[in-house]
């Protein structure tokens, strides 16, 4: 048994795989793929060889719907076993060639509410999983960033799936899942996807030069304020644009204006802004439209912003909606851009988008 095996969202498997489909066709991979309904994992059956070139070539970064990404090694049945390490052992030592010396280990579950009851003993079986792994040379005796990372996903308390990544090609986050606190002051729940589209789409090495106090950014469809929190709490000076009220802890900040006006119709008087966010309730073709004109206009550098999505075949829609922006940047725009998206663990029905102007080399 061999394939990539992908993480999503409980409810969002058949978009997971139509994307993996789609993408291993372009790489001239004719594999297949294997779910269930609210599984929150998807695997895609290939041979061997092909799986490793998915693993290597096909950016985790460049799926909207997969968390996490792992080729595949084998899968273990532990029903009645005790000593579950030597079971996991047994299943990777086959395949040691393969993945060489890994450099970590990842011991993790699907993203469901029966495989969230075995987080805790996925913490706890790391340990000593991490010695035998050591003892049996299959496991570096330190993590070492550059090596394979070695996945254990236990599906339920029977079943596992053994397999690796690469370090240039995986998640920092366990599942692929950001966990974040809601801000006791935070105005909305929808605060933490901006605070996680900015953790996920901005490398942390890049943070300090490119969100930083001073700024002045836009939140597009503002009240009550979820958003705008989150600009407001990097010190930026945000022009908060709704026609609804705004916290009042917001404006007591000295950091936000808030103008009554539609977020379609409005542009700022200077081209200073780096940042654009918005959230609207709004189609999504209309908002990534809008979203794009400010990029080709230079009202923004970058702009972080959600599509809802449709009930049904919601890879073919967002495939269309990127491709759309993808081509109205290519056709009008005069420098090089960069596009991101991704069905963020915070999301529901709809994707987050992040656009910029790559500065010039």
């Amino acid at each position: 048994m061999s394939g990539i095996i992908l993480l999503c969202r409980a409810g969002f498997e058949g978009d997971c795989a139509a994307e993996i489909q789609d993408k291993a066709t372009e790489l001239g991979i004719y594999g297949y793929c294997q779910t269930q309904p609210n599984q929150a994992y998807v695997t895609y059956n290939c041979q061997a060889e092909e799986a490793e070139h998915i693993a290597r070539k096909l950016p985790l970064k460049d799926l909207v719907f997969a968390r996490e990404m792992f080729a595949l090694l084998s899968p273990i049945k532990l029903a009645g076993v005790e000593d579950r390490a030597s079971e996991v052992i047994k299943a990777l030592k086959p395949h040691q060639e393969t993945f060489g010396l890994a450099g970590e280990l990842r011991v993790e579950t699907p993203d469901t509410n029966e495989a969230n009851q075995l987080s805790k003993f996925c913490r706890k079986f790391s340990v000593p999983l991490r010695q035998a792994l050591r003892k049996e040379e299959l496991l570096s005796n330190k993590p070492l960033a550059k090596r394979p990372l070695l996945h254990v996903l236990f599906v339920n308390s029977a079943h596992a799936l053994t397999g690796y990544s690469y370090s240039y090609n995986q998640t920092p986050y366990d599942g692929g899942i950001l966990r974040l606190r809601m801000p006791k002051d935070g105005p909305s729940r929808s605060t933490l996807k901006l605070d996680e589209a900015f953790q996920v789409f901005v490398p942390e090495s890049e943070q300090e030069k490119r969100i930083h106090p001073g700024m002045k950014a836009v939140d597009l469809g503002a009240a009550p304020g979820g958003w705008t929190y989150q600009l407001v709490r990097r010190g930026m000076m945000v022009q908060a644009v709704d026609n609804g009220p705004m916290a009042e802890a917001l404006m007591e900040t000295g950091q936000v204006q808030h103008i009554k006006e539609d977020g379609f119709k409005f542009r700022p008087k200077r081209k200073n802004i780096h940042w654009l966010v918005c959230d609207m309730v709004e189609k999504p073709a209309r908002v990534g439209e809008l979203m794009t004109s400010w990029l080709l206009e230079g009202d923004c550098q970058e702009a972080i912003f959600n599509l809802k999505l449709p009930m049904r075949q919601r890879y073919a829609a967002v495939k269309e909606y990127l491709e759309q922006i993808k081509d109205q940047l290519q056709t009008q725009g005069t420098k090089p851009f960069e596009i991101q998206a991704k069905h963020l663990y915070h999301d529901r029905e709809e994707i987050t988008v992040h656009l910029r102007w790559l500065p010039k080399q």
